[in-house]
């Protein structure tokens, strides 16, 4: 799964990379290295420009809340639990489905962090001798230093408790404003299956592959399938489910980092320093 992740890229700097057209400076969003659920986060998406006389798709880098909400749900309130979507049956539930076929994204990120039960820890857990077994966090990012742009999807959710005539800002002025808006722009991270080849680079002792850290990882888009997966006339499920398939082994690293990400309240590069090893307690 996918339920931390760091971005730190100046939208400037992800204008660059993704060759954004459209971004506004008032939604810039500040470093964020423990992004939480129901954070606001970058998010990059092909979409016609409201109100442009032009209506061809244009790249724009948008901030959205991350937890998704489907467009016919009632509240807004179980968001936060849907912060990942599994890639293998994304085209068939109903909370994805349509989002699937419509409203792709690629959130980018500097990595996520997954946490690892060391086996002692897990079999007293199993055992029920202790509740809360002491986890070692790692940060996985790719070995080149480049983005990790995470495939997601985005909805739009109407709150009909306000009137038609509400204002409906974007989600960033909605937050810095503190007041409802009639419309939430949401997303989620697709998760898929986690390598179990060799990482790119390993740490002297701990996990090998992503699938010793956790069973499921965020599905990462190299380059080349940037435009293919945001393309919005692309609207067949079999066809993009083509889009799906893991990127190719050996990108990733993996490294422990300190126990501090695991309070959200934390947030600094200081997350990202790489340890030697493992935190005392928490051995692989």
């Amino acid at each position: 799964m996918c339920g931390r992740y760091a971005s730190s890229r100046r939208p400037e700097d992800l204008a660059g990379i993704f060759e954004i057209e459209k971004w506004e400076p008032e939604e810039s969003l500040a470093p964020d290295f423990n992004v939480a659920p129901t954070k606001e986060v970058y998010a990059v998406l092909d979409r016609p420009v409201k109100d442009a006389a032009d209506p061809r798709p244009v790249r724009q880098l948008r901030t959205l809340k991350w937890g998704l909400v489907p467009s016919w749900a009632k509240t807004p309130e179980g968001g936060a639990r849907m912060i990942n979507a599994r890639a293998e049956t994304v085209h068939e539930k109903p909370s994805y489905r349509r989002a699937f076929t419509s409203r792709r994204c690629v959130l980018p990120a500097d990595g996520y962090y997954e946490w690892v039960t060391a086996p002692d820890e897990r079999q007293l857990e199993v055992e029920g001798k202790k509740k809360r077994p002491r986890k070692q966090p790692y940060f996985v990012t790719p070995a080149d230093g480049s983005v990790f742009a995470m495939a997601g999807l985005y909805e739009f959710w109407r709150d009909k408790t306000l009137p038609d005539e509400h204002p409906s800002p974007s989600s960033r002025l909605r937050s810095s404003r503190g007041g409802p808006t009639a419309w939430w722009v949401t997303c989620t991270v697709i998760t898929t299956e986690a390598e179990t080849t060799p990482l790119a680079a390993a740490p002297d002792e701990g996990p090998r592959s992503l699938a010793d850290i956790h069973p499921r990882m965020p599905l990462m888009l190299t380059p080349d399938r940037w435009d293919a997966w945001l393309d919005p006339s692309r609207t067949d499920a079999d066809d993009l489910r083509t889009l799906l398939e893991p990127p190719p082994h050996g990108l990733l690293r993996a490294y422990p980092v300190s126990t501090a990400v695991s309070n959200v309240r934390n947030n600094g590069p200081e997350l990202l320093t790489e340890l030697a090893g493992p935190e005392e307690g928490t051995l692989f």
